[in-house]
């Protein structure tokens, strides 16, 4: 393969803030993985973490908007969903007990994920969550 040429193929949408457009997040999703044996579990993470921008940040304000990657090679999906702030504290998995009405999403997310990674800016959170192909990452080692 020529070192410049990449096997990956990435899309974007950008969502306003309102939470009817979680379930136009999750159709784009289910429409782009069709076919792939993880595009339930893609689709249930965006779910949780288009809510979790439109719930809990600056996102779902009045002009709020809220951004998705997705990323698919034959090694890994790679989905990232990027609030627009608002918040003092950082995304987070926390273990909630089995009675918690609210806190379980992003631990749903880690368990369907091989990896999730926060990462924040002066804007917002990017929270990435990746799913190895029955392939396996590049080399068969985890990133």
């Amino acid at each position: 393969m020529h070192e410049y040429t990449s096997s990956a193929r990435v899309w974007g949408l950008s969502c306003p803030g309102f939470p009817e457009e979680v379930s136009r997040a999750r159709r784009w999703t289910r429409d782009i993985l069709r076919g792939s044996p993880l595009a339930e579990d893609v689709e249930l993470i965006v779910s949780e973490l288009s809510a979790n921008a439109v719930l809990h940040t600056a996102s779902g304000q009045a002009s709020g908007t809220f951004h998705l990657t997705l990323a698919v090679s034959p090694q890994v999906i790679a989905l990232s969903v990027t609030d627009d702030g608002g918040t003092g504290t950082a995304p987070k998995v926390e273990h909630q007990d089995q009675d918690a009405e609210h806190g379980r999403g992003l631990n749903t997310v880690s368990a369907l994920a091989h990896r999730v990674v926060v990462h924040g800016s002066h804007g917002g959170y990017t929270v990435t969550a990746e799913l190895f192909t029955e392939a396996g990452p590049a080399g068969g080692h985890p990133c």
